[in-house]
């Protein structure tokens, strides 16, 4: 029966996160620390203008590109970052972020050109090159950089003969971060090449020491970048699915008239939630910026101190732990430990080669269970050296 499937679809791994996930469902008493998403609800001024809009009966499409209004008010969030498009023809608002990265492969990638995807990565870029057709073209980043992409990496691995560069910074799923020094030699890579650029900045506001510098606001970057952003992770919105990208017109255009037939529109209840919490909700995204950085800090020193050496990600709300001595198989240690203390942990190889021999944890729960969580993991580390 598969004969019916296409090939792309055929050929599409599982995603190596949701395995766990399922792992741990079939058990009890687990802390995961697996999923990247907020312990947080959605500021409360948010929920309340959902639910204000439909009250009002506002279940209507927008415009395909997003309300106007919204579009205004991203903009303007935009400028924090020194980024400057116009409303009308150089932003388009998507059903999250995933989709305008989809929309944006569709629309810049032919059948046999090479994206480079910089490794570990986000789970959901290698396959929407695919679907896109193209061909992606793994660039492994490493831990003696704290994951950071120099020009070294994309020359090493034949970025030189890509069409296409993914970015994503601050990064999922190590948390590490990118310096504007460190920015200037991959976008004067891409200048030199001719990439064109996909920047993921989802997490441009889950900083904890520097400010967020993007790509996009680097000489000649700008006309070959184009800027992903949303409410899920600094908002606290995952499931009201909103998102948006910035670029040059031609490729909004094209990205939109995608958007159109696919898609036609991002949820309307949740435009105008996004709406309130660009207006009023940046007190909020504060307070939770400062509880993950607390958390960060108490996650890094536990790992340090069990004997799992663990770089100082400064992003994101993810930690990139190394598997302990004598712990190649990182899918196997995070299978045991979830067997022995039911703690569930993300084997860093689920995102590609660069991360086998690590383990993505995210922070994005209460203290009480972190501490638990390594409490358990701790047990089981010194439990496993005995044996």
């Amino acid at each position: 029966m598969t004969d019916r499937l296409s090939a792309r679809a055929r050929e599409t791994p599982p995603s190596g996160i949701r395995r766990f996930f399922e792992l741990a469902e079939e058990m009890d008493d687990v802390i995961s620390l697996g999923v990247g998403e907020p312990d947080f609800s959605a500021p409360w001024a948010a929920r309340t203008a959902a639910i204000d809009s439909l009250e009002r009966g506002r279940t209507s499409y927008t415009a395909n590109r997003g309300m106007r209004e919204l579009r205004e008010a991203i903009a303007d969030r935009a400028t924090a970052y020194g980024l400057e498009y116009d409303p009308d023809e150089e932003i388009l608002v998507t059903a999250g972020a995933s989709e305008a990265v989809d929309l944006a492969m569709r629309a810049l990638v032919d059948p046999g050109d090479t994206v480079a995807v910089p490794q570990p990565s986000y789970i959901s870029y290698v396959p929407t090159v695919t679907f896109a057709g193209g061909n992606a073209l793994p660039v492994p980043t490493s831990v003696e950089n704290d994951f950071a992409l120099t020009y070294e990496d994309l020359d090493r691995a034949g970025a030189a003969d890509a069409d296409v560069l993914v970015l994503c910074y601050p990064n999922n799923p190590t948390g590490a971060v990118m310096t504007e020094r460190q920015l200037a030699d991959v976008a004067a890579f891409a200048r030199e090449h001719d990439l064109f650029v996909l920047s993921d900045e989802i997490y441009a506001a889950l900083r904890y020491e520097d400010e967020h510098v993007s790509i996009a606001t680097l000489p000649e970057m700008r006309d070959r970048t184009v800027v992903f952003n949303g409410f899920s992770k600094a908002y606290a919105m995952t499931g009201l699915r909103l998102g948006y990208a910035l670029g040059p017109a031609d490729v909004i255009d094209a990205m939109n008239r995608i958007h159109q037939y696919t898609m036609l529109s991002a949820p309307t209840t949740a435009q105008y939630a996004a709406l309130e919490a660009l207006d009023s909700c940046e007190d909020e995204v504060e307070e939770m910026r400062r509880a993950y950085d607390r958390r960060r800090r108490y996650v890094i020193s536990r790992f340090n101190d069990i004997g799992m050496d663990c770089f100082e990600a400064k992003g994101a709300f993810y930690v990139f732990p190394e598997c302990p001595p004598g712990w190649e198989d990182d899918e196997a240690f995070a299978e045991e430990l979830l067997q022995a203390q039911n703690v569930a942990l993300v084997p860093g190889s689920a995102f590609g080669e660069g991360g086998r021999g690590h383990l993505r944890v995210s922070y994005a729960t209460g203290m009480a269970e972190l501490k638990e969580a390594l409490n358990r993991i701790e047990a089981f580390v010194e439990a496993e050296a005995e044996r």
